[in-house]
Formats: C-alpha cells, structure tokens, sequence
C-alpha cells in the first residue's frame, strides 16, 4: 500500500507573510471601521440593557434597516458615478401609495405583480432623472432636488387626503413585512439578496465597473470610449428601482400609506452611502459598506431610545459620522496619491 503524496507545507515565512498581507488589507478596509464601530455600539447598548440582544429586538433591527438598506445600495451606484439622486425619498412614497392603492382597489392581485409594478414605478421615475441628468448634463443634485417635489406633488395629487390603511390590503401581502425565514425577516433577506446581486453586477460586469472609472474622472472616462451618459442613465434607473421596490416594502411592513411615506428619508440614505465607506466624489465605495452604514444608522436610532438619550443627538450623531467619514476619505485619498507619487519617483 503506497503512501499518498501529499502537498509541500508552505515554508513559516510565506505563511506569515500571507497573514500580515491580509491583516493589512483588512486593517485598510473601509468597511472594517464600520463593523468595528457596530460592535462596540451593540456592546456598549447591551451591557446597559441586555434585552437589546433578544431575538426579538434583533428582527426589529433588521426590519427597520430592510427599507434603508435597499435606497442605499441603490444610492451607491449613482454617487460612484459623481452624481446624487435627492429623489428617493418621493419615489419611495409613490410606489408606496400606488402598492396600497393596487392592493385595496384589487385584493387578489399576486404578491409577485406587486413587486413589479411598484419596482417598475420607480424605474420610470429614475429613467427621468437619468435622462434629465445624461442629456442635458445638468448637476444631479439640481435635477434630482427639483424631482423630489415633483414626484412628492403627484403624489399629493393623486392622494388628495386619503390613506389606504392595513385593513384595505390583503393579508397575504402583509405577512411580508412579519414572517420570517429560519428567523431572519423575509425584508431583511430581500435587502441582503439586493445587496449581493447588485454588488456582483458593479465588480463582475463591464458596465458596473465603468461606474467607478466615470466617477474617478469623467473626462478621462469619456475620452476612453466609455458610453458616460448611458452608464449614468443606467445607475439612475438602478437607483430608481430600488426606491420602487423599497416603497413596496414599505407597504407591506408599516401597512399603512399615504402621500407623506418616505418624507426626509432622502439625507437618511445618503448618510448610510457615506457612512459606509461611498465617496461622495465618486470612483470608490461598495454596496456592502452602503448597506453596513445603514444597518449601523439603524443601529444608532435605537441604541439611543434604549439608553433614554435625548432625540436631537441621534441626528447629531449622524452628522459627526458624516463628517467624520467625509474626513476619512479624504485622509485615504491623499495617501493613497503620496503612495502612487512614491513609486513613480523610484521608478523614474
């Protein structure tokens, strides 16, 4: 009976070497000061009250990140391309309304139709801030501020006063803002198979990639023969759709709509891009530190309540984290430039 070869041990060096390689690359990660920042809050709440770790608290967690999540990882794909959408917030109340109005005018429409028509709502309006931003090349943060109050209007318009409560809509449709999968919220699972597919599609695919080198340098991306206007026409379709689909969401789980749903939440969904490690220059950032930023502003809101501090330093909190990871990317960028400075002078 012959003895089965087996592969050479790697030599003690290389073994170390490949360990500091990954704590550094890990010590670098944007998204590791944000997971960083969790736990220690998490910690911090929990020693005060342990029940904030009951498994009840912990779905309350992720239902309410769900919706936040969602905007922010389509957020992120506009800012990459050094654009905003300031629209979200109106998209999201809108294709709530019209999921509340589908449901209470016709019950028995399936779940699945739903989901379409409010994603495919949101679409049409992120295909007219992607068409009024890529065709005339006016600033994102104009365009998308003017669309906010007039998408918020039609929204006015077509409610007229009315609110569709929870008893207007199917129960089947409800139980998707409550049930729960091997205990994790079926929300929270739709936020996560969002942020997975929608963070393949910008690493692995051609179009999502060129996102990042439009928002490095869009000349340059331009000059390249990247098709700029429709990249960015397409980001914004993205992020239009997602806001759909999270008005959807927003249906099912507060059950009752009305023209105001999503008011201010616009600032919310910025701050998690950029919370999370999203340069709000363009050229850098992941959905998943989108999606961590989110969960940690959630986080932060109820961390607060359970320590009874008062409301008005959430929101200061949040406008700390801004400028603090604003600072952070600009202390990332410029090292980043002296490293690259240092190896074009030994090169020369």
């Amino acid at each position: 009976m012959s003895a089965r070869p087996t592969a050479p041990a790697a030599p003690p060096e290389r073994a170390d070497g490949s360990r500091t390689r990954f704590a550094h690359r890990l010590w670098l990660a944007r998204e590791f000061g944000i997971v960083v920042a969790l736990g220690l809050l998490v910690l911090v709440t929990a020693v005060d009250n342990p029940a904030f770790l009951s498994p009840q608290s912990l779905r309350d967690l992720a239902l309410g990140a769900a919706v936040l999540v969602v905007l922010a990882v389509g957020q992120t794909a506009v800012i990459i391309s050094r654009n905003v959408d300031l629209s979200v917030g109106a998209v999201l109340g809108l294709a709530a309304f019209a999921t509340g109005k589908l449901l209470s005018s016709a019950p028995g429409t399936p779940t699945a139709v739903v989901v379409l028509v409010g994603t495919g709502l949101g679409a049409v309006c992120g295909a007219v801030n992607g068409a009024l931003v890529a065709a005339a090349r006016v600033p994102a943060l104009v365009i998308t501020l003017g669309t906010l109050y007039a998408f918020r209007g039609v929204d006015h318009s077509w409610a007229r006063g009315q609110q569709v409560n929870a008893s207007d809509m199917p129960r089947s449709f409800l139980a998707l803002g409550t049930r729960t999968v091997l205990g994790v919220p079926v929300l929270a699972v739709i936020a996560l198979v969002v942020t997975l597919v929608v963070g393949f599609y910008l690493r692995s695919y051609r179009s999502g990639r060129e996102l990042y080198a439009i928002g490095s340098e869009p000349v340059a991306a331009r000059l390249s023969g990247i098709a700029v206007g429709r990249r960015v026409f397409t980001s914004f379709v993205l992020c239009g759709a997602l806001a759909g689909l999270a008005g959807v969401l927003y249906a099912a789980r507060f059950g009752t709509v009305d023209a105001t749903a999503g008011t201010g939440i616009e600032l919310q969904v910025v701050a998690a891009a950029v919370v999370g490690g999203v340069a709000i220059f363009g050229g850098s950032g992941s959905v998943h530190g989108a999606a961590l930023g989110a969960l940690l502003l959630t986080t932060i809101g109820s961390s607060l309540a359970v320590l009874r501090i008062n409301p008005f330093w959430q929101q200061a909190v949040v406008g700390g984290l801004i400028l603090a990871a604003i600072g952070l990317d600009r202390l990332l960028a410029v090292r980043a430039a002296n490293r690259l400075r240092g190896r074009s002078s030994h090169g020369a």
